[in-house]
């Protein structure tokens, strides 16, 4: 079970390829924060950085810990939050209790907060072992497809640097579907 005593803002992210969505409450539920985030290390670390300074321990909650969801946890963990995971099937029915049916990024954000907020023991704790083993599967799962698809090799080096450099990771988007044409 995750402890969550001492945390003065659970921080949801819904995160996405180009931009997440964050939602923040208190201990007692009180929205502190709800707006949508570029996937953009600089402002992450400012929006990490004033909820730090503001309300103490921020605890960030993301529901892709590898891929899309790798930059936000680095910075958070840099930028000395907490970080854990809201795994899918748990998200998934938590929402269901939730009034509403549309899935949007904002609801979804508010979601994951509130989950960790009020069942922490949903939450799994993130750490860098995690991290580097996902990194691993995804590698060793990539390796398999490059021998018979050689297009393939490019699109999963994109995916790699998405992880740590959107900006580089937009240098190589054309929207192809055979791997990147680099655009820088």
């Amino acid at each position: 079970m995750y402890d969550t005593g001492g945390i003065g803002v659970f921080l949801g992210l819904d995160v996405g390829k180009g931009e997440h969505h964050g939602h923040g409450l208190t201990p007692a539920g009180k929205k502190v924060f709800d707006k949508r985030l570029p996937n953009s290390e600089p402002k992450l670390r400012a929006v990490f950085d004033k909820l730090k300074t503001k309300f103490g321990t921020v605890l960030v909650i993301v529901d892709q810990p590898a891929n899309i969801g790798a930059l936000p946890l680095t910075v958070a963990r840099d930028c000395g939050c907490e970080v854990a995971y809201l795994p899918g099937l748990a998200m998934r029915r938590a929402a269901e209790m939730y009034e509403g049916e549309a899935k949007t990024d904002a609801r979804d954000a508010f979601v994951i907060a509130d989950v960790a907020r009020t069942n922490p023991r949903t939450l799994r704790q993130i750490t860098v072992a995690d991290e580097t083993e996902a990194e691993l599967a995804m590698l060793v799962g990539f390796d398999d497809t490059w021998p018979g698809s050689p297009p393939a090799a490019p699109t999963a080096c994109a995916a790699c640097s998405h992880r740590s450099t959107p900006a580089w990771s937009a240098c190589s988007a054309s929207g192809s579907t055979t791997g990147p044409s680099w655009n820088c």
